[in-house]
């Protein structure tokens, strides 16, 4: 079993497991519910170590140089691929045909995009390590990216995610033009459907999911969502999208 140690994490002082290489998790039941759903610190980024982590609702959200914290909160924020909400004024952004659209193209690029100071200016999570460690899942066929490009070229919008059976686990978007990382989305929920895809993990609560159509779903009907789905094995072949927005209407 993984050693114990107390400490503080921010203002609180529970009890968490310390993971070396190559221990397992502890049960999800063991995270706290403040902060809400750290489960675990330490361990590694290496691709079975993640696989294992998102095949239990677990995922790493640290800043370096602290070291890796796993994290699995309750209740969980999901998107069902088929209850997407696209708004009047996204309706018309896919109608005006402006964006052009890829997969898998440029996914180092849309992470490096990802992890770009925030206006608040206190960074991101998205560390070199995990730069390397999701560019590693990406090369072996589980990570995946949605870009967006502008009539110009430019890439303006995305997102990337983990995908595994048929269950997709979001990580993040960005967005540099009105509308774009939500014509990332429903580029993916075209994919998702076509793969015959049931959920969409979007791990922590926003109005922004929130008004796309994610809800809370509570931690243990999420890991057996999860057992349902993460077994069964999706057509590789579907990352692939029309070349413009206007098509995924």
């Amino acid at each position: 079993m993984p050693r114990k140690v107390t400490g503080a994490y921010n203002a609180c002082m529970r009890a968490i497991s310390q993971l070396a290489d190559n221990e397992p998790f502890p049960p999800t039941g063991e995270a706290l519910d403040y902060p809400n759903g750290l489960l675990a610190v330490g361990g590694d980024l290496s691709p079975m170590r993640l696989l294992e982590a998102y095949r239990h609702g677990i995922f790493p959200w640290y800043e370096e140089p602290q070291p890796v914290l796993w994290w699995t909160p309750d209740p969980r924020s999901v998107l069902l691929p088929g209850q997407l909400h696209i708004s009047r004024s996204l309706r018309k952004t896919l109608r005006r045909n402006r964006f052009r659209l890829s997969v898998d193209l440029h996914f180092e690029s849309v992470m490096r995009h990802c992890a770009q100071l925030r206006g608040d200016g206190l960074g991101t999570w998205i560390g070199d390590n995990m730069l390397a460690a999701y560019s590693d899942l990406h090369h072996i066929g589980h990570a995946h990216s949605v870009e967006v490009y502008n009539p110009a070229g430019e890439l303006v919008g995305g997102l990337y995610g983990i995908a595994i059976g048929r269950a997709y686990f979001g990580e993040s978007m960005f967005s540099l033009e009105a509308d774009a990382s939500k014509v990332a989305l429903v580029g993916l929920v075209n994919i998702l459907t076509r793969g015959g895809f049931e959920l969409i993990d979007c791990q922590v609560e926003s109005e922004h999911l929130n008004s796309l159509g994610a809800f809370n779903m509570p931690r243990l009907d999420f890991e057996q969502r999860l057992r349902d789905t993460i077994d069964v094995a999706h057509d590789p072949e579907i990352w692939r999208l029309p070349a413009t927005c206007g098509e995924l209407l």
